[in-house]
């Protein structure tokens, strides 16, 4: 996925109520933009670092811009769009990338489903029969490791998928928890115990229920995003 038109680069002054992020771009331009991403992005965020942006210009648009790409203190670059992690997984499952899910015959997006009233993101069929797959966006790095976690902050949500991925399990359906990966310079992926430990028992309690659990990291730079390489799962860190 490249991005089109091009990013620009900024220096980010500060993010707050979590969705804004004010900005400074290289032609001193003061601009505040949009910052898709629910989470706390801790560990990434750093004010005075190096960000890059898509602007727009639609005139019914309340924020110029939305902040894409940053650069974590430990200089990595990370992707602050959760949104596009779906549509890197689809491209990446139509090339064939994920080899673990090669061979479906056809692949629907955001289809209800569940016990508790949720839309899975992929449910791809096969002649075997359907695969559900649950993707999510992981972006929390640690100093001096190439070991990433999710979440980064507390997700009842997240628990309430897995939950959700283990029914169909139980029942015989085939279930996947994918993690995109959308920091550079990661390994591997575990679940952050000393985040949401709630989450965490979830991820185990779906594994031993027979759910899958994929990682795949991506290669980033301002001007291009794809998944590229499945990453080791460390389920007890």
């Amino acid at each position: 996925m490249r991005f089109h038109p091009p990013l620009e680069e900024a220096r980010l002054i500060r993010r707050y109520k979590r969705f804004l992020a004010d900005i400074e771009t290289v032609n001193g331009e003061l601009l505040t933009i949009h910052c898709p991403n629910t989470g706390s992005m801790l560990n990434c965020q750093v004010e005075g670092g190096q960000v890059w942006f898509s602007r727009s210009n639609d005139p019914k648009r309340k924020l110029p811009g939305t902040w894409e790409i940053g650069e974590t203190p430990q200089g990595r670059l990370f992707c602050v769009n959760t949104g596009r992690a779906n549509a890197l997984v689809e491209e990446a499952l139509q090339a064939g990338v994920i080899s673990e899910l090669r061979g479906f015959t056809g692949l629907k997006r955001e289809v209800a489903y569940g016990q508790e009233s949720s839309r899975i993101d992929f449910r791809l069929e096969y002649p075997s029969g359907p695969a559900y797959v649950e993707v999510k966006s992981v972006t929390l790095g640690f100093d001096g490791t190439p070991v990433a976690a999710f979440p980064d902050a507390v997700t009842q949500r997240g628990a309430k998928h897995l939950r959700e991925l283990a029914h169909l399990a139980r029942d015989g359906i085939r279930a996947v928890q994918l993690y995109c990966v959308n920091l550079t310079g990661i390994e591997a992926v575990r679940p952050a115990d000393e985040i949401d430990a709630a989450y965490a028992d979830a991820l185990r309690e779906a594994v031993a229920c027979g759910v899958e659990v994929l990682a795949y990291g991506v290669r980033l730079s301002h001007e291009e995003i794809l998944i590229e390489r499945r990453l080791d799962v460390l389920l007890n860190g």
